[in-house]
């Protein structure tokens, strides 16, 4: 019988392959998790929430950038730059399934309830 690595300690772990690693990053997930409920921020509201340096910050809107979680809109008023970020639709997907998944993994662990 073929042994299962993923149920060792009899539960099923598998679900753990499919969470999104995008989302799973600590400083991603608090960015995603604010424009989870906000909507849209400017650069420096995430900067003063997240507690994030401006070049970690903005790393990880590049990454989130890329995966087509956040747009970010640059622009200027009155001669002062202003950067909003938006969590597009699939971002918003992204956070919603990236948490019942886990929520659904921790459930699954002994001692959970």
């Amino acid at each position: 019988m073929k042994k299962n690595n993923n149920n060792i300690i009899g539960v099923n772990l598998k679900p753990i392959e499919n969470i999104d690693r995008v989302v799973h990053e600590p400083a991603r997930f608090l960015i995603l998790a604010y424009l989870y409920v906000v909507k849209k921020a400017d650069f420096l509201f995430l900067l003063r929430q997240t507690n994030l340096t401006r070049g970690n910050l903005s790393s990880h809107l590049n990454k989130l950038e890329a995966a087509r979680y956040v747009k970010i809109e640059k622009r200027f008023v009155d001669k002062i730059p202003r950067t909003r970020i938006f969590i597009t639709e699939k971002g918003r997907k992204a956070f919603h399934t990236y948490k019942q998944n886990l929520t659904a993994i921790l459930e699954k662990l002994p001692g959970s309830k």
